[in-house]
């Protein structure tokens, strides 16, 4: 019987709580946090004690450990991606352990969990492992994830691509921050798209991401994918714009992304975590955006906003 893979990561103490909310994105069912910075005090206020264990007070103050936990069914590959991904962007350094629960090939054993599955009215997921459907009126984007974040099955990426659906047409230019596997990109062009450029800081990721655009028949110069950290590699406007990162970068981006829409373009934001909604709101007003669409799904938000 498979069994779960702990995810161990160690960051400064200082930067903990970014750390821990980017961490609750992997996963729904919570995190553990070590973090010994006030172990004296904290031992006092919850247990009202000063004698504490000499092991504890060996703790390294300055660093603190965050563990993720991963199902059987759930790809720890794609989580490491995911987590150095956002940590890179966000400049917090970190060292990634994995402690699997048996010696097995985690990398591939999740694949048997991970099957063909329809996203929205138009779309079905299929993984390139499994043979494609004989029959479907839904358009099939073949998928990979190799080591990049974005097979669909997570409620950010799919509540992306239900958006993708409602505003990517005939025509659309499409600019995807933080393109992982480039299964946005992907799925615009899949919808009519006229181009869709994808973005990603991750070598691994945009490595990922051009080979699943071949998979699906797509290259230049209608499906390109940049190396670089938002948009410092992009020019041009879009109709629309899509970020599925976190919080924190899609507050930095709402200073910039106004530059890369053009007129009467929407800007789709996932990757929300519901406790940083009102962060994300103010930034929202404070560039002068207006929000016109609100989807929930296990606790993350997706906004579609216009200038």
């Amino acid at each position: 019987m498979s069994q779960w893979t702990e995810v161990k990561i160690t960051i400064d103490a200082q930067n903990v709580d970014k750390a821990g909310d980017i961490a609750s994105m992997v996963v729904p069912y919570g995190i553990y946090i070590e973090d010994y910075t006030n172990l004296e005090q904290e031992a006092w206020d919850i247990a009202h004690i000063d004698l504490i264990d000499e092991e504890l007070l060996q703790k390294d103050r300055t660093k603190a450990i965050v563990h993720v936990y991963i199902a059987p069914e759930e790809s720890p590959a794609e989580a490491v991606a995911f987590l150095s991904e956002r940590y890179k962007a966000e400049g917090i350094e970190n060292h990634i352990d994995l402690i699997a629960c048996r010696n097995e090939d985690w990398e591939n054993n999740w694949k048997q969990y991970f099957h063909a599955m329809p996203v929205g009215e138009r779309l079905l997921i299929r993984p390139l492992w499994e043979e494609s459907p004989e029959e479907t009126d839904r358009k099939v984007l073949n998928i990979e994830p190799g080591l990049a974040f974005g097979t669909g099955s997570h409620d950010t990426t799919r509540l992306c691509l239900e958006t993708l659906e409602k505003y990517v047409g005939e025509g659309k230019t499409v600019l995807d921050i933080g393109c992982g596997s480039g299964i946005l990109s992907i799925a615009s062009l899949l919808l009519g798209a006229e181009s869709a450029i994808g973005v990603d800081i991750d070598s691994l990721a945009v490595k990922t991401a051009k080979e699943n655009g071949e998979a699906n028949g797509f290259g230049e110069p209608e499906y390109k994918i940049l190396q670089g950290n938002l948009v410092d590699k992009v020019s041009g406007t879009y109709d629309v714009v899509v970020a599925n990162i976190v919080a924190d970068v899609i507050i930095m981006f709402c200073e910039s992304v106004a530059q890369f829409m053009a007129e009467d373009s929407v800007f789709i934001t996932s990757g929300i975590i519901d406790t940083r909604e009102q962060d994300v709101l103010a930034a929202f007003e404070k560039y002068g955006f207006t929000v016109i669409e609100r989807n929930e799904s296990s606790g993350w938000l997706c906004f579609v906003v216009k200038k």
